[in-house]
C-alpha cells in the first residue's frame, strides 16, 4: 500500500487549523492579561478562572473524548473475550463527572486551588505532596501514552503513514499551542476537535453498516455468527472483576488534575458543577460511534474484504479495530475523515495531560521543593520545558505496546487506588494528616504489588478468593482494586488518627512531629471564627518553607 497522499494533505490541513486556532488563543490570553484582570499564573493555568459554561463544557468533554476513549472503547466491543458489556468507558465517564460535580467542584473551586494538589502542600506539606505530585505526574504521562496510541495505530493503517512519524508530529503540534497559550489555547482548540469529533464520527458510522462483508449487527450481537456475540457476556467468575473495571476507569479518573483543571478554571462553583453534568450526558454519545464500529469490526466477513484472512483478532490486531473497519470497510475519503476525528479527539486530551501535568510539577515540585527562591521568569520557562518534557516522556512510551486499553487500565489502576483516597481523605477528613498520608500510600502500594498484575508481569502472592491459574498464571477474580483503594482509605485514616493520639498526648515529643500534627488539630478544635482561619494560617505554616503558585506568562 504507498503512502495516501490526499489523507496527508487533509490531516496537514487539520493540524495548521489548530495550531492556528492556538495561537489565536494565546494573543487573546496576552490581551486578556495587559487589562489587568488577574495574574499571570491563572491566566496561563486557568484562564483567569473565566472560562464560560459553554466552553467549558466544550473542553471538559473534549478532554475525556480522547483517542483511547474511541479506540480503547472500539477495541473492547470487538475483542471476543469482552464485547459490549465491558466497553464500561462512556458510561463509566458518566459516573466520574456525575460525582464530580456533587462533591469534588464545589470545595475545589470556592477554595480557589491552583492545581489539585494544593490541598495536600497546605494541611500535609512538602514531602508526601512530592511523593503524590511525582504519582500524579506519571498518571497524566500515561495519559499522553493512551491517547497518542490510539492516533498512531489509525494514522498508520489508512494513511500507511509510519506509526512514529503519526505520533511525533501529533504530539509537536500539542506541545507548540500548549506552550503558546495555556489553558486559552487548549479550551479554544477543544471547540472545534470536538465539533470534528462529533461530526466526522457519525459520518463513518453509515459507511461501515453498509459495506457488503458486514452482517447485521443486531443479529451478530447475540448470536456465534463470525466470532463470539459482541454484546459479550458476564460470567458469574467475572462479575466482580467488572465492577471492579467500572470503578476503576469511572472514579479513577477523579484522581486526575485533568478533571479538576476544568472544575478550577470555572467562572464559578455552580458553573462548575453544570460543567460536570453536562458532561455527563454528552460524553457516552459519543461514545455510540466508537461502539457502533466495534460490533461492525466483529459482523465483518473478513474474506470478502481487502483486508483477507485471517481476522484482526487472530493476527493480534485487536487494537486496530478501528482503523483497520475505516480502512476496509468505507470508501477512502471517509476513512480519512475518520482519521480526523481521533486526531481531534487526541489533541483534545494530549494538550490538557500536558498542561495538567505542567501545573503540577511548577507548582508543587520545583517552587516547593526544589528551587523555593525560584523567580518568575525562571518559574515561566520551567513550565514550558516541564511541557516539552512530559511530551517527550509520553510520546516515548507509546512504542512499549500499541493497546489503548491496556494503557488506560494501569493509569487508571494508579490513580484509583493511590490518588483517589489520598483526595477523598484530604478533601473530607479533618483527622487525616501527612503520616497518614504516607503510611496509608505505602500501605495501597504494597498490596497493590502483592495482588500481582498480569499485565506487567508481576506474579499474584496475595491470593483472594477466586483466584485461578491460568495458563501458569494466577488471575484474580475478586474485586482487587477496590479492595486496594478501601484498604488506603482506612490505612490513611487508622494512621493518622494513632498520629494526633501519640502527639496530642504526649506519648512522642512534639519536637518530632515534622508534620505539625499537633497544631493542625489545635486549629481544627478551636471552632466559630478561628475554624475560618484554620485554611490560612496552614497555607502561612507552610509557606515559609514550601508553598508557592506557579507562574507562566503567555507569551505569542
Amino acid at each position: 500500500m504507498a503512502l495516501n497522499i490526499p489523507g496527508v494533505a487533509v490531516m496537514m490541513f487539520f493540524y495548521l487549523l489548530v495550531l492556528g486556532i492556538g495561537i489565536w488563543a494565546s494573543i487573546k490570553s496576552k490581551k486578556e492579561a495587559k487589562k489587568g484582570q488577574g495574574d499571570k499564573t491563572e491566566m496561563a493555568l486557568l484562564g483567569n478562572r473565566g472560562i464560560n459554561l459553554v466552553v467549558g463544557i466544550f473542553t471538559m468533554t473534549a478532554t475525556w473524548v480522547g483517542g483511547g476513549f474511541i479506540v480503547g472503547t472500539a477495541e473492547a466491543v470487538y475483542n471476543p473475550s469482552m464485547g459490549l458489556i465491558w466497553a464500561v468507558m462512556p458510561i463509566a465517564a458518566t459516573m466520574c463527572f456525575i460525582i464530580g460535580g456533587l462533591f469534588f467542584a464545589e470545595p475545589m473551586r470556592n477554595n480557589k486551588y491552583v492545581t489539585m494538589m494544593d490541598p495536600f502542600q497546605i494541611k500535609y506539606g512538602k514531602v508526601p505532596t512530592a511523593a503524590l505530585s511525582l504519582a500524579s505526574l506519571i498518571s497524566e504521562i500515561m495519559w499522553v501514552t493512551g491517547t497518542l496510541i490510539g492516533l498512531g495505530v489509525t494514522m498508520s493503517v489508512i494513511l500507511d503513514l509510519s506509526y512514529t512519524v503519526s505520533i511525533w508530529i501529533s504530539a509537536a503540534v500539542a506541545i507548540t499551542y500548549t506552550l503558546l497559550g495555556g489553558l486559552y489555547s487548549v479550551a479554544y482548540t477543544d471547540i472545534i476537535q470536538l465539533i470534528l469529533i462529533f461530526i466526522s464520527l457519525w459520518l463513518c458510522v453509515p459507511f461501515a453498516l453498509m459495506s457488503p462483508a458486514v452482517l447485521d449487527i443486531t443479529e451478530t450481537a447475540y448470536n456465534n455468527t463470525l466470532q463470539p456475540p459482541w454484546v459479550g457476556t458476564l460470567e458469574a467468575d467475572r462479575a466482580w472483576r467488572w465492577i471492579d473495571n467500572f470503578l476503576l476507569l469511572g472514579l479513577g479518573n477523579l484522581g486526575l488534575q485533568n478533571f479538576h483543571q476544568r472544575t478550577l478554571s470555572a467562572a464559578s462553583s455552580a458553573t462548575a458543577k453544570i460543567t460536570c453534568f453536562a458532561a455527563a450526558f454528552i460524553v457516552p454519545t459519543l461514545g455510540i460511534p466508537p461502539i457502533l464500529l466495534g460490533a461492525v469490526a466483529a459482523s465483518t466477513n473478513w474474506n470478502l474484504t481487502s483486508y483477507g484472512s485471517p481476522s484482526p483478532y487472530d493476527r493480534g490486531e485487536t487494537g486496530l479495530a478501528l482503523p483497520i473497519v475505516l480502512q476496509h470497510l468505507t470508501p477512502t475519503y471517509i476513512s480519512i475523515i475518520g482519521i480526523g476525528a481521533v486526531a481531534a479527539a487526541v489533541m483534545s486530551s494530549t494538550d490538557s495531560a500536558l498542561l495538567s501535568a505542567a501545573s503540577i510539577f511548577t507548582s508543587n515540585i520545583y517552587k516547593n521543593i526544589l528551587r523555593p527562591q525560584a523567580s518568575e521568569q525562571e518559574i515561566q520557562w520551567v513550565i514550558r520545558v516541564s511541557v516539552v518534557v512530559v511530551g517527550l516522556a509520553g510520546t516515548s512510551l507509546t512504542f512499549m505496546d500499541n493497546s489503548v486499553l491496556m494503557i488506560w487500565l494501569l493509569r487508571s489502576d494508579l490513580t484509583y487506588t493511590l490518588m483517589l483516597p489520598q483526595l477523598v481523605c484530604v478533601l473530607f477528613f479533618k483527622i487525616s494528616n501527612g503520616y497518614g498520608a504516607i503510611l496509608g500510600c505505602a500501605v495501597g502500594i504494597l498490596l497493590r504489588t502483592l495482588c500481582g498484575e498480569p499485565l506487567l508481569g508481576i506474579p499474584a502472592i496475595i491470593h483472594f478468593p477466586g483466584c485461578t491459574l491460568v495458563n501458569g498464571v494466577y488471575v484474580q477474580r475478586s474485586p482487587i482494586r477496590t479492595i486496594c483503594m478501601l484498604s488506603a482509605v482506612v490505612s490513611i485514616l487508622l494512621f493518622s488518627y494513632v498520629a494526633f493520639l501519640l502527639f496530642s498526648r504526649g506519648l512522642i515529643p512534639e519536637k518530632w512531629d515534622i508534620f505539625n500534627v499537633k497544631a493542625q488539630y489545635s486549629i481544627q478544635t478551636q471552632g466559630g471564627a478561628r475554624s475560618d482561619t484554620k485554611h490560612e494560617n496552614l497555607k502561612e505554616q507552610n509557606e515559609n518553607n514550601e508553598v508557592c503558585e506557579p507562574m507562566l506568562e503567555s507569551t505569542c
